[in-house]
């Protein structure tokens, strides 16, 4: 399976911990950037290289960091087929990926720790989609919203 990880300065040194945890559990790990800690960096450049990643791989999947993981989920859910999440428990990541096939994972830095993005990582790429016909419906609703001419 392979995984991008995206994240800018604030989520650099758990993105380097998770790294090394993923190659460690034999997962194929593409690191999208930051390479190196540059606290001026800003997270939509590496955030949307991981997602336009997941987006071309139905198989893949992205985790990415950020302070609060809130702006670098927006951004990966402009990318079209992303379906981005804000990880902040076992059972919210759960039911994202039961319901909502999500393929990216969103993680704050500042709100958990390497022990805790363990276990959400985990639980991430560990759960099925559940292929119910009520979210394969709410799925292609969004993939629908995603493809609609906006107007104002």
């Amino acid at each position: 399976m392979k995984i991008y990880l995206g994240t800018d300065h604030a989520g650099f040194e758990l993105k380097e911990q998770i790294k090394k945890y993923l190659i460690e559990e034999k997962y194929d790990v593409v690191d999208c950037g930051n390479q190196v800690f540059n606290p001026n960096d800003d997270y939509p450049d590496f955030i949307k290289i991981a997602a336009e990643n997941v987006a071309k791989d139905d198989s893949s999947y992205g985790i990415v960091f950020g302070k609060s993981g809130a702006g670098e989920c927006m951004v990966a859910n402009k990318i079209k087929k992303i379906r981005s999440i804000l990880g902040f428990n076992i059972e919210n990541v759960k039911l994202a990926r039961e319901h909502n096939n999500a393929n990216i994972l969103c993680l704050g830095s500042q709100f958990i720790d390497f022990e805790q993005a363990k276990t959400l990582i985990n639980i991430f790429l560990k759960t099925i989609f559940s292929n119910e016909e009520r979210h394969l419906r709410r799925i292609k609703k969004i993939a629908d919203i995603e493809t609609s001419l906006i107007t104002q």
